[in-house]
Order: C-alpha cells, then structure tokens, then sequence
C-alpha cells in the first residue's frame, strides 16, 4: 500500500487582492493527484470550487467569489490530503458603483433601474442617477492608498449615493489637487443644480395656471346659471353646449395624442416581447450556447443546459417553445455523434473513455456506449499487434535488400552464410528496448563469414525477432491495463457517478456486465492468443500449424536465436505476464502466456545445448599441447568451463517463477537434453581422439570461423609441431585419465545442481566412451614403443649365428638384452616427461609385451646346452630383476614359463657364475637401471 500524501499546503497566489470574480492563480504543495482528487476549494470562506481548473499538484486557478470576509485564508481540500491550510491570504476589495450613462468594460446588471418616463423607483434610489462628476469639474484621482482612507473614515464610504457617503472622504478621492478657486466654481455648479430642480418643478406649476383658472371660471358659471334659470331650457341648451366642447376636446385631444398613444401602443408591444425574450431567453439562446460550449469542450455545461431545458419545455404546447426545443434536440443529437465518434476514437485514455461515457449516458445515448468502447478497444489491439508484425516485416526486408546490394549477395540463396548474422542496425527508427538488452557490441553469431576487419563498418544490435517481441509485448502491456480496467469499471457500474439519480444507469450497466461476461472473456483470450501466436511465429515457427503459420510467421528468413537471445526473450515474456497477473486476469486467461514460456524455456535449453556442443567441437583448435605438472593441457579445464558457462546462462531458464511449471516435466524434454547432454560429451571425446590420431593437416576446420586466409589460423596448434604423435598419445592419455576421475564427476555434479534429469545415465555413457578411448589410445602407443623393442628381441638373440646347443660359458648379459633395456628406458623417459601417473600402466604393458615374447622364444628352443641354458636364464632373470616393480601377473607368468623351458642348474658353480653375473650386469648398468628403482608404493595399478 502506498503511503499517505501530505495534506495541501498553499504557498502563493497570484494577485493577492481583488474584487470579486478576479481571477487569481494559487501554488502550493500537495493541491491534488488530479481534477477529480480535488474535492474543495474557498478563498476568504466562498466556495470557489466550480470555478477551479486544476492545473498540476502545486498549481490552481479559479476566480474568487463574492465572500462575506474582506480578507481569509486559501484552503484546499484533496481525497488523498484532506483538508490543507495556507501560509498567505486573498484581500477581496469592494467594486466600484457604476452608473447607467458610465462606460464599463463589464456587463452591468440592469433589473434595478430608475424609470424616468413614470419616475418611478425600481429599485435603486433616484440620486443614483446623478452625474458621475457632481462638482462640474475635473476629477484627478489621488494616489492615496484604500487602506488609509479605509482607516481614516471609518464606516464610511466615498459614495454620494451611500447613506454613509462622506464629503471629505470624496473631496481627498476625487480632488485631492484641485485649487481652491476650482472648489469655489465646482460650489456654484451644485447650487445651480438645486435651483435648476427647484425651478423646473415651479415653472411646470406656473405654465398651467391659466389652463386651471379658465376651467375653474367655466365650471362656476354653469353652475350659477343652471341656479339661477332653473329651466329646462337653459339646462338643454347648456347640456348641448357642455357635449359639443367636450366632443370638440376630445377630438382635439384624439388628434394631439393620436401619435403618442400609437407610439406608447408600440412601446407596449416591444417591452412585452422583450419582457419574453427577457423571461425565455435561456431557451433562445440555448441553440447557439450548445454550439459555443461544444466549440469549447464544456460538455458537462451542454449537458446541465440541456436537462435544465428538457425538464422545462420538453412537453410544451407553445409553438416558438416547440421551435427552439427542436433546434436543441438537434445540436444534442450532432453531439450524441461527436462524442461517440470521440468514445471510438484510438488511441484513447481510459480518463477520456470514462468521460464520454459518462456524457453519452447522461444524454441518453441509443444502445450501449460502454461495450461499443470495449469492442472498438479490443479491434484496436489487434490491429496494433498486426501492425507491428507487418512493420518489422518490412523492416526486415528492407535491411536484407540493403545488405544485398551492398555485399552482391544478390539473389539471396537459402545458405547463405548472410542468414546467420546478427541484425544490422540500419534504421534508427526502430530500437531495441533497454530493458536487460545484451551488448551491442557482441561477436558475430556463430556461422558468420564475415570478417572481423568489417567491425567498424558494421553496427549489430539485437535480431529483428527479439525487437519485435519487445515492442509486442510493450505493446500489450501498456494498453491491456486500460482495457482490462474499462471492463472492470463496466461490470461494477463507476463509469457513473454514485448519486441516487445514477443508480438506475449502475443497475443497467452491471446487468449487461452479466450478460457480456463471456463476450468479453473472449475478447481477452483472443488478445493472448494473438500475443502468444506472433511470438511463436517469430521464435517457434514449428510450433504453429500451417495455416497459422502463414498468419502469424513470416520470418522463415532469419536464424534461430541463440539461447542468450532466447534468454533475454524469455525474460521479457515473463515480466509481461507478470504485468498482466498484476492486473488480476483470471489464470486460464493467461494460462496460455505459462504454455509459451515453457515452451521457450524449453527450446532455449535446447538450442544452448546445441551451441555449446559446437563450442565444444572447437576447442581443438585451441589445444596448445602446454603440458602441466600433472601431465595434463589445458583442454579438460576448458571443456569444464564451457560447460558451466553454459549451464549458469541457463540458471534463470531452468529456475520455476511463480505459476510456472518444470521444465522438465515432460519425458520427451528429458530425454532431448539427456540426448544433448550425451552428445557433448561425446563430442570432447571425439575432440580428444581427432587431436590425438590425426595430423596437423587432417584437423577439421570447417567450423572455425575466421578467414582461412589468416596466417594465424592453426598458429596455436603449430606451436608445438615439435610433438611426436607418440607424445600426444600420451598426453591424450592424460587427459582421459583426469576426465575420468575429475572432469566428468564434476560435470554431473553441475547437471545435477541444475535439476538435469538422466544424469547418472548421461555420465555412465559417457564414461564407458572416455574408456573405450583411452583403450584405443593405449593400445596405438603400446603398439608404437613396444612392438619394436619385441622385434627386435629374435635378431638380437641370433645374432653372430648363436646358437643355445652350441655356445660358450656365458661372461654376460648380451648386447640384445641390454638394447632392449635402454628402449624401455627410452619409454619410461618418454612417460615420465609427460605424466608419471602413467609410468607404471604403460611400463606393465610394456613388460608384459617383452616377456611374452621371451617366453615364445625360449620354449620354441629344442635344447639347450649346458652354457646355452645358463646363458638364457642369466639373461631372463637379468630382465626380469631389473624390470620387478612393472610385473604384472602376467609378465610373472611369462617369465615363469621361460625359465621352466630351459634345462635346471644342477651344480653349485653354474649357480654361483649365475649370481656373479648378474650382480656384474647389475652393478654395470647401475646409472641406467635407477629409473626401475622405484618404490612399489608409488606404483599405481591399472
């Protein structure tokens, strides 16, 4: 959970004083996440909320009401900061009266106005209709401020009209410079005002004086006639004479008053009708004040108007009221479009959809704006994963044409070695995400044939198909939150406001939320399906059907990425399904994201092993024949390497995330690494026996990837061109004997550390293949040192036509023996310079070899004489003494049988010669035969 937000703080605003509807700017701290996180907002106690535009979290602007306090605080109020306080204050300043002649740059309220035609008050009192200027002269106003005035007359006012209007209060306002002869003519001005006054009402009495009097005089004397007559006849004839005057003043009166009265009529007519204008102006003006505030974006203004205005004339009789309720109905409907045509629009903020629907709702809107919103955003993802497939298509192909034409490659063959190179970076447009990417300046992949002279002219970046999984799933991250999120407001009903009037528009909506929910369950599965085909198009092509793969593939042109590639891939995905359970997606929705990244997991560890098999393969080329003091090179220990290195990049694949299965769940997957596993294996055995048995010029070098132009090719190998083909058998040799005991139980404990299945099986066949090697070795190098040394023993022994009936008393070992002393001698110098480990295997087996043949020789002797078997059993013992530590019990055996062919030593002498002679030969060759002196403790049986 978050923490808490502070509460707001005000810290400016901007102008500190005003009148009433100034608009001011605020800034402080903390003032809100966004308009609807404001909840309030006074200045000097009035609500300016309505008013207030919140611009950013340390800016508002509003306009200050008309408050009861002429000076307060700025209080903010926020849903995630409560109430705020504020270290400044707004002074509000009384506004200026002004008058009905005076020219204002804001409109003045006329309702209150003094009748002159019936002087009558409607309102105001009549001396507001003086003059602004009652003194008749100049004003100047002085630079005093309002504070002092304020201070200096309090409770008063500079307003003539005011009750509390103070002269001195004006005089120091108005004419504060004016000179005292100025003062004396303003005195004058005011008197000749009040006589003017005085005088017209005087003179309007005066001028109908005579009018009164002539009709006073004519009213008596019919009435002193009609007493003193008292006739019929003076009453008839008066009568008629009254009728005739009357008749003739009120023709004259018809005439005189005809074109006022028409006038007046007139007058009458227009202040009704702009008495209704007045009383239904919001209805007249409504039309146009619907296109003005649409022009503005104020639709929440067109939407209360627009109420307001239904509750009023929605059912009226009245034509002209018919008339404009039309033209309303009208402009709502051109904005029922608008808005929907805005709700349908992408790309879109889910604030914005929120607000649309919520104006469509208000208005009424046919059908359901909501779910048309969910549709047109669903249809809109979609497109925008096509999208950026048909891009990096096209991308592609345009790279490919440019390397072409650049390299003459053209036309493109399916071998191409250009195939397997890395993507080149020749749109800046289009890049890699920094998240986790691997360095750009990595080598060539593997089978590339370019050279490493065309580094600088070249720029590599990650393969088109890692990008384009990037910007997929980017993609679908960052629009599905928004999607998934409109679902949810849809199915609970807050796309409407919580009042009592919404509720039927909540109710409405989560009833259709019920019904859709498989409709929009679809949509979701949809979208991952999608999601999950283009990755799979772009990384496991096979894993598609046909017809998928027409629709979703398209990138039979590049190679397979490496496993770092297809790490970095995996990773990717995961971090997008991780956004995506985040958003609490149901599992089976996503199931089908933890189906793929199985899959892609599995298939890294298989194209990793296989890259790593090929490492293998061309470790040959970086043999040195450098022997140790344990006789051993360093290829075991870079055969080790490789392998760990390649099992710690496969740490993170191998390792399960939350929700994610084994990658070794499946038997086929056991048995395909297992297989690879072998393989490897296999392969260093391959390696070691290639090293060891074929020449220089017979390596394999189709796999290197250098110019095999360069002087440098096979520089480590020639290095030790010295090394007889006997010595490398040795040194294989050596090899296979640490592999056997180190190498290999290290690499099963590594299989094992990483959950690899099969392991025991993997090491058993390995290791039954390690020692069918060292044997084939064994044999080849035994058969090289110790077939001479055997051949030559026959020749040796017959030499000078010797013969064992025929010879004479023996003075000591031969020449022949004593050669095939110093040959074995040879070997062991031979064995020991590399590795003394090995001494006694090879030293056995030699031995055996030439007692083996000893014995064949001296049983096929028919006879021997008494000097011949002496001679024989000096030289057999002779080799067999001096060859003790190395016997076997099969060179004891050989010996054995070669000393039962010969005839016994029947007397003392022969036996005491025997023993002289063999301590002569002992004690003659003693410097050549230090090398069998070894302590047995220090043999190592095979």
């Amino acid at each position: 959970m978050s923490r808490a937000r502070q509460p707001p703080l005000v810290t400016g605003i901007s102008p500190n004083e005003g009148i009433a509807w100034t608009k001011v700017t605020i800034r402080g701290e903390n003032l809100g996440t966004g308009p609807t996180d404001l909840l309030g907002l006074t200045i000097c106690g009035h609500n300016c909320l309505l008013t207030a535009e919140w611009m950013s979290a340390s800016k508002i602007v509003c306009r200050v009401g008309q408050a009861k306090n002429d000076k307060g605080d700025i209080i903010v109020t926020t849903k995630s900061g409560g109430k705020g306080t504020s270290t400044v204050s707004f002074k509000l300043l009384k506004p200026e009266k002004i008058g009905i002649l005076d020219q204002s740059a804001v409109w003045v309220d006329e309702m209150n106005y003094y009748d002159m035609r019936t002087d009558r008050n409607k309102g105001i009192p009549p001396l507001s209709l003086r003059p602004a200027n009652p003194l008749g002269i100049e004003i100047d106003k002085g630079r005093f401020p309002q504070k002092d005035l304020e201070s200096l007359f309090p409770g008063m006012s500079a307003d003539f009209t005011s009750e509390n209007f103070s002269a001195a209060w004006y005089l120091i306002e108005n004419h504060s410079t004016t000179s005292f002869d100025q003062l004396k003519t303003a005195v004058v001005n005011l008197k000749k005002q009040a006589n003017k006054k005085n005088e017209g009402s005087l003179a309007y009495v005066k001028g109908g004086l005579s009018t009164f009097f002539e009709a006073q005089d004519a009213l008596s004397a019919i009435h002193q006639k009609l007493e003193a007559d008292g006739t019929e006849k003076v009453e008839g004839s008066m009568t008629q004479k009254l009728e005739n005057v009357l008749n003739r003043a009120s023709n004259t009166a018809d005439t005189l008053f005809q074109e006022v009265l028409g006038r007046k009529d007139k007058a009458d007519s227009t202040r009704n009708a702009l008495n209704v204008l007045q009383r239904f102006k919001f209805l007249f003006n409504l039309p146009l004040n619907i296109e003005r505030n649409i022009q503005k974006g104020d639709y929440d203004v067109v939407i209360n108007d627009y109420e307001k205005a239904k509750s009023l004339f929605g059912k009226t009789e009245v034509q002209v009221f018919k008339k404009y309720y039309a033209e309303v109905e009208t402009r709502i409907e051109a904005l029922r479009e608008l808005l929907l045509d805005k709700l349908l629009e992408t790309p879109s903020t889910l604030h914005d959809q929120k607000r649309y629907i919520r104006y469509l709702s208000d208005l009424h809107a046919p059908g359901d704006p909501a779910w048309q919103c969910i549709g047109a955003q669903h249809q809109w993802i979609l497109q925008l994963m096509h999208n950026c497939k048909e891009r990096y298509h096209a991308l592609s192909y345009q790279l490919m044409c440019k390397i072409f034409l650049t390299f003459g490659f053209f036309p493109l063959s399916p071998g191409s070695a250009l195939l397997h190179s890395p993507m080149l970076d020749l749109d800046s447009d289009v890049r890699p995400s920094p998240m986790g990417h691997l360095s750009q300046t990595a080598s060539l992949k593997r089978g590339s044939s370019f050279q490493s002279g065309r580094d600088d002219a070249w720029r590599y970046k990650a393969p088109q198909q890692v990008v384009f999984v990037e910007k997929l799933t980017k993609l679908v991250v960052s629009q599905l939150p928004n999607f998934w999120k409109l679902w949810v407001s849809y199915v609970n009903g807050s796309l409407f406001s919580e009042t009592a009037e919404k509720s039927g528009q909540m109710e409405r909506s989560k009833k259709n939320a019920r019904q859709r929910q498989n409709d929009f369950k679809k949509m979701i599965q949809e979208v991952m399906h999608s999601l999950v085909k283009l990755i799979r198009g772009a990384l496991l092509p096979f894993s598609l059907r046909e017809g998928e793969l027409r629709q979703y593939g398209g990138w039979e042109m590049k190679s397979e990425l490496s496993g770092q590639w297809l790490t970095h891939v995996i990773q990717t995905v995961r971090l997008s399904s991780e956004s995506l359970t985040a958003l609490e997606i149901p599992n089976d929705m996503l199931q089908i994201i933890q189906d793929l990244i199985l899959d892609l997991r599995v298939r890294c560890i298989i194209v990793t092993l296989q890259h790593t098999a090929e490492d293998i393969k061309r470790l040959a080329e970086k043999e040195d024949w450098v022997v140790d003091n344990e006789g051993l090179t360093s290829l075991p220990s870079q055969f080790e390497q490789c392998i760990i290195r390649s099992l710690q990049s496969l740490k993170t694949v191998l390792d399960c995330k939350p929700g994610e299965a084994s990658v070794f769940q499946q038997q086929k997957t056991q048995e395909d690494v297992c297989q690879l596993s072998i393989g490897i294996m296999q392969g260093f055995i391959d390696c070691l026996e290639q090293l060891s048995t074929k020449p220089d010029g017979d390596i394999d070098t189709s796999h290197l990837s250098v110019d095999v132009s360069s002087p440098d090719l096979f520089g480590s190998i020639h290095e030790e061109s010295s090394l007889s083909s006997e010595q490398r058998l040795l040194i294989a040799l050596s090899n296979c004997r640490y592999l056997e005991r180190h190498t290999f139980l290290n690499i099963a404990e590594h299989f094992e550390k990483h959950g690899f299945q099969g392991v025991d099986k993997i090491t058993q066949v390995s290791m039954e293949s390690l020692k069918e090697l060292d044997q084939r070795l064994f044999e080849m190098y035994i058969e090289f040192k110790a077939d001479p040394i055997v051949g030559s023993l026959e020749p040796g022994i017959y030499a000078g036509y010797f013969d064992w009936k025929d010879c004479l008393i023996p003075t000591g070992v031969r020449n022949y023996l004593k050669e095939a002393l110093v040959n074995i001698i040879a070997v062991h110098a031979e064995v020991f310079t590399i590795s003394k480990d090995l001494v006694p295997r090879v030293m056995s087996r030699v031995v055996e070899a030439v007692s083996e043949e000893l014995s064949r020789l001296m049983q096929c002797v028919s006879s021997f004489s008494k000097n011949g078997a002496l001679q024989a059993k000096l030289e057999i013992c002779a080799l067999r003494d001096t060859v003790a530590i190395y016997l076997t019990p099969e060179s004891k055996s050989s010996f054995k049988q070669a000393l039962e062919a010969l005839p016994q030593l029947s007397s003392g002498t022969d036996r005491k010669l025997l023993e002289e002679l063999l301590n002569k030969f002992k004690s003659s060759m003693h410097l050549q035969l230090t090398c069998f002196q070894a302590s047995s403790s220090a043999m190592m049986k095979t």
